[in-house]
């Protein structure tokens, strides 16, 4: 039973090999390397830095956004072409399916988070670029797993990724609105404040603070300690298991 969901893991990620994915996201890749060199150009001091942190919070976005839209394309499109219906005729546990699936996008997420690190090797010191490069493919695990389930309830598209970003530019600015519930400007005991403080702070019980992800400052000032990795590491897999347990449970109760 478990070779059904590694073989389903296997040709997932031949499914983004075959496809452009490599070839896009070795594009943009090119592209926001070039932008750093122009950065670089414009700098009046120290220009590589400027580069590097450049490059660095522009391609994180491009990994979020590349690999969200594979996920959302390649499962929409085993919806429409009834492929998934072909697969769950041939007695295939749906559980195994998501897991399948998940573990082929999880491989494809390292795939562009290593590929990321690459432009970064001969700037940055070894220790933070593997910390940041393990932070990212965390965080494109997570991303993954979204784009999974939004794919699984929507079945469509637009709606999916919008739920994707909405959930992704929340969960980077999470820490920020708590910071500024926590010190307001106006009068702090108006009842508007106190409700959106209290959403606030209930999202951020169920939503990851990416903002603790991948952060551009272990490359430029000094590498994080590996124990806040470790933080990281626990975190997404946490959200991994959470997301792909709902993926699970919306699956089964959908009728084919």
């Amino acid at each position: 039973m478990k070779s059904r969901a590694a073989t389903i893991a296997r040709y997932t990620l031949l499914e983004a090999l075959r496809t452009r994915l490599p070839l896009i996201s070795l594009a943009v890749l090119a592209a926001l390397v070039a932008a750093g060199f122009f950065v670089e150009q414009v700098a009046v001091t120290e220009g590589v830095r400027f580069r590097a942190g450049f490059y660095a919070a522009t391609a994180r976005w491009a990994a979020v956004f590349i690999l969200a839209l594979h996920v959302l394309a390649a499962v929409a499109r085993e919806f429409d072409d009834k492929a998934l219906d072909v697969l769950l005729a041939l007695d295939l546990p749906r559980s195994h399916y998501v897991l399948g699936r998940l573990a082929g996008f999880v491989a494809v997420a390292a795939l562009i988070a290593a590929a990321a690190c690459v432009p970064l090797a001969w700037s940055v010191p070894p220790a933070a670029l593997a910390q940041w490069g393990l932070s990212l493919a965390f965080e494109l695990a997570i991303v993954a797993a979204l784009a999974l389930f939004c794919a699984i309830t929507f079945n469509q598209i637009v709606p999916a990724a919008g739920f994707v970003a909405a959930f992704y530019v929340l969960a980077r600015a999470l820490t920020a609105m708590r910071l500024i519930g926590a010190n307001p400007i106006a009068e702090a005991d108006v009842f508007t404040h106190r409700a959106i403080s209290f959403v606030v702070e209930g999202l951020a019980l169920v939503i990851p603070a990416l903002e603790g992800w991948t952060r551009t400052e272990w490359l430029l000032d000094q590498p994080a300690p590996w124990s806040t990795l470790s933080v990281i590491a626990g975190q997404s897999v946490l959200y991994v298991v959470l997301l792909a347990a709902a993926a699970m449970f919306d699956l089964h109760r959908k009728n084919f």
